[in-house]
């Protein structure tokens, strides 16, 4: 086996890929990429029997044949070569060299057959959407997934395929993250719920890069695919069952209280210095034409805060915790948002004032 391309062209697709190997191994193949050239194309493969990432580049002078070649020495001597470098990579027995000017490095391998691969994915569902709006799925919803929750099925992200639209949906028993996106379909989708882990959630969203190429999903009994012409990622699923998440958003919420998003926001950052480093609670007031934030903590200081607010409510107290609704405001993009509450006791819907698409649940707090 032997190839040879830019630095800056090796680079990128050994990035996408090296995430996915982890550090700690109980296969030692498994911190290692699979390195395959086959007709002038150069793949290689990361997995950690979750995930699967596969990138792929164009290479000159190529000869076929497949290896694998430890994932973070790899990546950590193209990264330290100079800018513009032209590398040389070329297998003899069971080492493979690495050369770029001057610069010339030997390591070891194992054999290509010794890796694993991933089962194929029976797709049931195939839908294509555009890879910005995935992005956009997920960076306003990942942040409320559970971390290590004993509850496996909320530490990852619901895929929620409808007719005509996908929604990404996240939670961890404290707030809410629900966003979606229209897709363009032939006909109707078959209806899907699938739940996509952390670490598979993390990969995809380093991996998308937004713009206006279209992604293609594939979803099997047990497996994501996602495709683009440079990268085929896969991963597995959490085998269970998502909350009815739709039961979670307040119906009815009559009290409603619109907000300039940057205000509301500076004003939660400043009152959030004072609070209780435990709980992070606010009490929320609402009167009308205003709302104010008050926090303290046990050692009897306090921050108070009053800002506009278009609402008619005479008298309203709710305490938050202050982090959940940072994180809600920072996921949202309109210039304006609305706040719909029920009473001093029930969750609050949190959207953007021009609509519904990406809405936030945040559960009160007792203060």
């Amino acid at each position: 086996m032997r190839f040879s391309l830019q630095r800056e062209a090796f680079l990128k697709p050994l990035a996408q890929v090296v995430n996915v190997v982890e550090r700690r191994q109980t296969l030692p193949v498994l911190a290692n990429f699979l390195v395959q050239v086959n007709n002038g194309q150069l793949s290689l493969t990361g997995t950690d029997l979750e995930v699967e990432m596969i990138a792929r580049s164009a290479v000159e002078d190529a000869q076929d044949g497949e290896t694998t070649i430890p994932a973070r020495k790899l990546f950590e001597i193209v990264r330290a070569l100079p800018d513009g470098s032209r590398i040389t990579v070329s297998q003899t027995g069971d080492k493979v060299s690495v050369a770029a000017g001057r610069s010339r490095f030997t390591l070891a391998t194992l054999p290509a057959n010794d890796f694993p691969s991933v089962d194929e994915v029976e797709a049931t569902e195939r839908v294509t959407v555009p890879e910005a709006a995935l992005k956009e799925l997920i960076e306003r919803t990942a942040f409320a997934m559970a971390q290590q929750d004993v509850r496996y099925y909320l530490n990852g992200l619901l895929f929620d395929l409808r007719d005509t639209s996908l929604r990404c949906v996240a939670t961890d028993g404290h707030r809410l993250a629900l966003c979606e996106s229209g897709l363009e379909t032939g006909g109707s989708l078959t209806k899907r719920q699938i739940i996509v882990p952390r670490k598979g959630v993390t990969e995809l969203q380093r991996l998308l890069e937004g713009g206006d190429r279209v992604l293609e999903l594939e979803v099997g009994r047990s497996h994501i695919r996602v495709k683009r012409d440079d990268v085929t990622f896969t991963s597995k699923l959490i085998d269970g069952r998502f909350p009815d998440y739709e039961a979670v958003i307040p119906i009815g919420a009559d009290i409603e209280v619109k907000l300039d998003r940057e205000v509301l926001r500076a004003a939660l950052q400043r009152a959030a210095i004072l609070s209780n480093e435990k709980y992070r609670g606010v009490r929320v007031e609402l009167s009308p034409g205003q709302l104010k934030v008050s926090a303290h903590n046990p050692e009897q200081e306090e921050a108070q805060e009053e800002i506009e607010a278009d609402t008619k409510v005479e008298s309203l107290a709710i305490g938050f915790n202050v982090n959940y609704l940072l994180d809600a405001l920072s996921a949202l993009r309109d210039e304006h948002i609305v706040i719909q509450l029920r009473d001093a006791n029930s969750s609050a819907l949190v959207r953007e004032a021009g609509s519904q698409r990406s809405r936030h649940v945040v559960m009160p707090l007792r203060l």
